[in-house]
């Protein structure tokens, strides 16, 4: 079999965490699964949109675009740095990455993470990779394990893009608890809130049980997302 085909061939356990809007805690769930899950020996990353000089993460300039191309992808190697990436592996993630694409690129951004994700298989051969990736976009181009959307009903915010998965959401951790008379979001559906799993957690609270069981649940499964 080609090169190519190899990388192109090869499944993961994949957990995709989203969410809302800014600073709802994203990062720290992803922080949270790793620390609680140390058997899941989870490869984690995040992916990073930018555009005109404004990353879509957090809404400022932080020097996180490329200079000459459209993507850029990278390992972290330094706990130490301050990256979300580097609070992975402070968390106990076995790797640790960051891509970052222009916006509407995350095409062209996907074969860097597939040849790097294909060369680490390379090297671990016997074992299936666990892979947990903070991204909304990503859910454009794979079906994950699970889709955790992080949603705060304190927060009115609701970015468009993110509406328009919600319905892919596998299951919903709440920052704070949502009251169907009076949630902040009178463009989502009530009903699709309330049809779905939903854990409470607020920031600086531990993860739930159920919450540790219903990943633990996806975990068993075979590897069977494809990036």
């Amino acid at each position: 079999m080609a090169k190519v085909e190899k990388v192109e061939s090869r499944a993961y356990r994949v957990i995709v965490v989203g969410g809302h809007t800014r600073n709802i805690g994203k990062t720290q769930l992803v922080c949270d699964l790793i620390a609680a899950l140390p058997d899941a020996n989870f490869v984690a990353g995040k992916i990073t949109q930018f555009g005109h000089g404004v990353c879509a993460q957090n809404g400022e300039f932080c020097g996180c675009a490329p200079d000459d191309h459209t993507s850029a992808f990278d390992w972290e190697s330094d706990a130490t740095s301050g990256t979300d990436s580097a609070r992975f592996l402070q968390a106990g993630a076995r790797r640790s990455f960051w891509l970052r694409t222009k916006q509407g690129f995350l095409a062209e951004g996907l074969p860097l993470l597939r040849e790097s994700l294909g060369l680490l298989a390379d090297e671990h051969a016997s074992e299936a990779i666990n892979l947990i990736v903070e991204s909304n976009s990503l859910l454009q181009f794979l079906k994950p394990g699970a889709y955790l959307a992080v949603l705060d009903p304190q927060k009115q915010d609701f970015k468009p893009s993110a509406q328009s998965l919600l319905d892919r959401a596998d299951a919903f951790v709440l920052r704070h608890a949502f009251d169907a008379q009076s949630h902040a979001w009178p463009q989502i559906s009530t009903r699709l809130l309330q049809n779905k799993p939903a854990f409470l957690q607020k920031e600086s609270q531990p993860i739930p049980v159920a919450l540790l069981n219903f990943v633990r649940s996806v975990l068993t499964n075979s590897p069977a997302s494809r990036i």
